[in-house]
């Protein structure tokens, strides 16, 4: 049996069913709810389906085997169990899925010795038994490989429907406006609209005013993969900049280039910072090897109006392995005894707190009116999270639910983080040495600041753990490809649907009760090792004995909010009453110093 979800809709979704029995093949198209219910399709599955599915036993860490029945569609596995009271069910995206490996073969003897093992990319592993006739693990096997691992990464168009086109969040132009840009020392550049400067990089860059676009492309010839210092971010009063880059191509010769020294220097002189900093978020020694492949670093002699700070922030393949570390200690089981030194030994809160860190001191420079550069190697893993959190501590906007969306969307994805890369959508190389949880790390960077700082921050924790979900799910297209030509020659946008559709026509469900508005205030976490805390709600969420409850102070002012928006529903339903053709007389005797019923809701103010 295969289950190939078809159109999925706001309100319903279609399946084809096809079942064989010989060489008769029988196709049947079905309705069902919203794929948000999962009730929904539970329940038609298993009344639709009951002469057709196979018997699997889930071998479930928490609660031994339990038999069920499984079904996968184009987007998910799916299982039920059979005898448990709650029945016990998996819920797996497809794009989840990491790797797929038979487990015992055809002579393979003892219970439950015989099956499948799926590990996940969410800190989760699955392993399936089946029985050895029947071929039953052959089926599921090719049908989870088709569909995880598919051959072509072509998309078809969804019709996913939603109140809001989260398409429409970010607006480059828009966002250089609101940081006041162009001025008088900053230009708005198009010389990229073809990609042809660089096919990583955005269309549209901010660059002093004072290059021009032939500068840039000279600039460019000397910068890795094209990449050029080009404005992230602006200081509204003292006009210190945040740039971001790639490291140059100076190489065991140390050359030189005339044009990038002059380059740098006009980010200085736009506004007279005495020396500009350039922040190599790489460890020194890693920095001096790059020499060999042709990279390298920004020298004195070359940069003398500069000056060079390493972060000691190590690359991919050491994040990579120090979250294998971490989900070997909390997934199934986490080892009480011996917790403290196990976490220990994973390295992942120290690699947080050299992150955050380094974002501190890029948002403490800026603060005190010094324009900065930030840089690794080739600009988009590191460089992003130094960008993004700095900007996140210095600009209350991006501490709100939509520009916290846009700060997303300009930092990593337009400007190119290779999340295809990363995270490996699609692909059966689980060894890939590319993959590395570069934005996971940055996400939890995030989280640990709304724990020091809860009512900074308009957005909740639920958030978080959506954006990680769907990073990995691929149901919608705003985390996929690894830059923003890539989604153009795919139609991304014509054909899937943006996750901040969804996150902003459910936005109550999103937001910090606790949030009070502080735009100009700046935060400085405390990047401590007695500060940081490891990610219990989203490292060890599959553990149901390791859930963390909701805090009765949260979940009562929850309460007060419900109650303050259902007063506000009925003041406004008295509104339209009141300015109805029936009560049209009231308006009419009002003194013209009477406030409207506009000017009462905007100065309503409630105790909750």
């Amino acid at each position: 049996m295969v289950v190939t979800q078809l159109v999925l809709g706001g309100d319903l979704s279609l399946f084809q069913i096809s079942t064989q029995n010989g060489d008769n093949l029988q196709i049947h198209i079905l309705c069902l709810g919203s794929d948000r219910s999962s009730v929904c399709l539970n329940k038609v599955i298993k009344d639709f389906f009951s002469e057709h599915d196979k018997d699997i036993i889930y071998m479930c860490p928490f609660n031994g085997a339990l038999k069920g029945k499984v079904f996968i569609t184009n987007y998910r596995l799916y299982f039920k169990s059979a005898d448990a009271d709650p029945a016990v069910t998996l819920n797996v995206p497809l794009g989840v899925i990491g790797r797929v490996e038979k487990m015992g073969g055809a002579s393979s003897r003892g219970e439950n010795s015989y099956g499948l093992d799926i590990t996940c990319k969410d800190m989760r592993n699955l392993r399936f038994a089946l029985k050895q006739e029947g071929h039953s693990r052959r089926d599921i096997f090719d049908i989870l490989f088709r569909y995880a691992f598919p051959v072509s990464h072509g998309l078809v168009s969804t019709q996913e429907k939603y109140e809001e086109n989260g398409w429409n969040v970010f607006k480059p132009m828009e966002e250089f406006r609101r940081q006041g840009l162009p001025n008088e020392k900053w230009r708005i550049t198009f010389v990229n609209e073809t990609y042809e400067l660089c096919d990583t990089y955005p269309t549209i860059l901010a660059v002093p005013f004072r290059s021009s676009d032939e500068d840039l492309r000279k600039v460019s010839a000397f910068r890795s993969r094209g990449r050029i210092p080009v404005l992230s971010w602006i200081h509204r009063e003292n006009q210190a900049v945040i740039c971001r880059c790639s490291q140059p191509l100076v190489g065991m010769s140390g050359k030189r280039n005339k044009d990038d020294e002059r380059y740098l220097d006009l980010i200085r002189e736009a506004n007279g910072t005495a020396k500009l900093t350039i922040y190599d978020a790489r460890p020194s020694v890693n920095a001096v090897a790059n020499k060999a492949t042709g990279g390298g670093y920004e020298g004195d002699d070359a940069y003398q109006n500069a000056e060079l700070v390493f972060l000691d922030i190590h690359n991919i393949h050491v994040m990579r392995e120090s979250l294998k570390k971490l989900k070997d200690i909390v997934y199934p089981n986490v080892e009480e005894s011996h917790w403290l030194s196990s976490l220990e030994s994973t390295h992942w809160l120290e690699h947080i707190k050299l992150v955050i860190s380094g974002a501190i001191q890029v948002a403490d420079k800026i603060s005190g009116g010094n324009s900065v550069v930030v840089h690794c190697s080739d600009g988009w893993d590191r460089t992003a999270q130094l960008t993004s959190l700095a900007m996140l501590m210095l600009d209350g906007h991006y501490r709100t639910l939509r520009g916290f969306q846009v700060l997303l969307e300009k930092e990593w994805i337009s400007f190119g983080h290779k999340f295809a890369s990363r995270i490996g959508h699609g692909d059966k190389n689980h060894a890939d040495q590319d993959r590395s949880p570069i934005f996971v790390q940055f996400i939890d960077c995030v989280w640990q600041m709304t724990k020091q700082f809860p009512t900074a921050f308009e957005f909740n924790e639920r958030l978080l753990v959506t954006i990680l979900d769907h990073l990995f799910s691929c149901r919608f297209g705003t985390f996929l490809y690894n830059c923003e030509s890539a989604r153009d020659t795919n139609e991304v946008r014509s054909k899937t649907v943006s996750l901040w559709s969804l996150v902003n026509s459910e936005a109550s469900s999103y937001q910090n009760p606790f949030y009070t508005p502080e735009c100009s205030r700046v935060l400085y976490p405390v990047a401590s090792m007695r500060h940081l805390e490891l990610w219990v709600t989203y490292y060890i969420r599959w553990n149901p004995r390791i859930r963390q409850q909701q805090s009765p102070v949260e979940q009562r002012y929850m309460e007060l909010l419900a109650l303050r928006d259902e007063y506000l529903k009925k003041l406004e339903e008295l509104q339209l009453t009141d300015s109805s053709p029936n009560s049209s007389h009231l308006s009419n005797s009002s003194t013209p110093n009477a406030a409207s019923p506009t000017q009462h809701i905007t100065h309503l103010h409630t105790p909750f």
